[in-house]
């Protein structure tokens, strides 16, 4: 399925890319990652709508890089099923954008899949991925900020991203495929 998300970051572009940077460096990014993918397993556990839950094994990355005034970031999580197979979970690229001269609008636009042969209910893996997706959206928006800005509270969520949450919330959200 495809994922899309965004958040707004109190930092300049040049800070923001620097910080991005130096979270891939450092473990930083590993351990997000494992949160993120931590949440959304226990929402998928609890609703008991997927027996054997994968379990996150692997986080790569390339870049960050510079094009043009913005910085991208490849990312691809891998997890192991219940069996000990190996799988994809998660293609994507992670984009930088000025947003002024004071933030950056952090986006990902990637597609997340399940281990072969599962069939877990769609919605419930929906949700739990886009949980998943705003949970490491909201690490890196942390880690790029300006340091006033996370003492204060200031990390923004964009517009778009409440609608999508708020549609999620209602059972109106439908995949790009236009499935439910």
């Amino acid at each position: 399925m495809f994922l899309s998300d965004e958040v707004l970051a109190d930092a300049s572009p040049a800070a923001a890319a620097a910080r991005l940077a130096a979270f891939t460096r450092r473990t930083a990014l590993v351990r997000a990652s494992h949160s993120a993918w931590d949440t959304a397993t226990a929402s998928i556990g609890r609703a008991g709508t997927w027996p054997g839950l994968p379990r996150l094994t692997r986080v790569r990355c390339q870049g960050p890089v510079g094009q043009g005034t913005a910085t991208m970031l490849i990312l691809r999580w891998e997890a192991v099923d219940d069996s000990g197979l190996p799988f994809p979970a998660l293609d994507a690229d992670i984009t930088l954008m000025p947003h002024g001269e004071h933030a950056v609008l952090i986006g990902l636009a990637g597609v997340y899949r399940t281990p072969s042969g599962a069939r877990p209910a769609q919605p419930a893996v929906y949700t739990a991925a886009a949980a998943a997706i705003r949970a490491l959206l909201t690490h890196i928006a942390g880690a790029v900020s300006d340091p006033a800005a996370v003492r204060t509270g200031a990390i923004r969520v964009a517009p778009a991203a409440l609608e999508s949450a708020a549609a999620m919330r209602a059972g109106e959200l439908t995949l790009r495929d236009g499935r439910p």
